[in-house]
């Protein structure tokens, strides 16, 4: 019997890949995303996310599987901060109780190998205490510092999202309802997002040393929806709190073998 997934950020990249897959499988999808798709609706304002998820319940008459997010921004710039991370958590949270009413419910959420990457802790605790303004106000400011501060508000955002993800899964709105929680950390994906990244030999080399990948070097979109559609599968019982890395071998080379201490 077919499952009814929800997947934002679905009219491109890894969303638009994870749809055709699901679909393709057989599965039932609702996709989300700011145009060009079943809801079209901005993620980066409070009275987007609710009208989102008010579109879902009407959509699905009350009933879905999962919720997988894709949605993201990779650009310096506040609204990121409103994308990547509220975006994503308010959305969620506000489908939690229609989720819940699922036999097998599961959350999947795109972040990044950003979030190992160097971050703003003061930004990270602004988004983990649900202060939006704070955090947007934060990121203006070091928007103002220049390129190289900007450049700390994707990997922050990712990183938040991450803790938050660990935060959470354990609760009893989380995994006393059984629903797996989790992320995934891609390496470089080849996706409209990151064309101007790897256009040229001298952006993809400079890129290649940030992220290695010594394993299949860039990834295609659809490996990435592989992961995702494992992780939301009724297969997937137990694996919570979680941010795997699908990176080619990036993590390995960057924090090497051990990442206990």
């Amino acid at each position: 019997m077919s499952r009814l997934y929800v997947v934002t950020g679905a009219a491109s990249g890894i969303g638009a890949a994870t749809c055709v897959l699901l679909r393709e499988r057989g599965e039932k999808v609702i996709g989300v995303d700011i145009h060009n798709t079943d809801i079209n609706v901005d993620l980066s304002t409070v009275q987007g996310r609710k009208e989102g998820v008010e579109a879902v319940i009407k959509k699905s008459k009350g009933k879905i599987d999962a919720i997988i997010a894709c949605a993201g921004l990779a650009t310096p710039s506040p609204k990121t901060v409103s994308v990547n991370y509220f975006g994503v958590k308010e959305f969620v949270e506000g489908l939690l109780p229609t989720l819940s009413g699922s036999k097998n419910p599961r959350v999947a959420i795109t972040s990044s190998m950003a979030s190992l990457m160097p971050n703003s802790p003061e930004l990270v605790n602004a988004m983990l205490a649900d202060d939006e303004a704070s955090a947007l106000t934060i990121a203006q400011g070091l928007c103002a510092e220049g390129d190289e501060k900007a450049a700390l508000i994707y990997g922050s955002t990712k990183r938040a999202l991450g803790r938050w993800i660990r935060r959470e899964c354990i609760k009893p709105k989380w995994a006393g309802a059984g629903i797996p929680l989790n992320a995934v950390g891609p390496g470089i994906v080849e996706t409209p997002m990151v064309a101007d990244m790897i256009a040229t030999e001298e952006a993809r080399s400079a890129i290649d040393a940030m992220v290695p990948m010594p394993l299949n070097h860039y990834l295609k979109a659809v490996q990435v929806a592989y992961l995702l559609a494992w992780l939301t599968s009724k297969e997937n019982t137990h694996t919570t709190g979680q941010t795997i890395y699908i990176d080619g071998g990036s993590d390995a080379a960057l924090r090497g073998d051990n990442i206990w201490d």
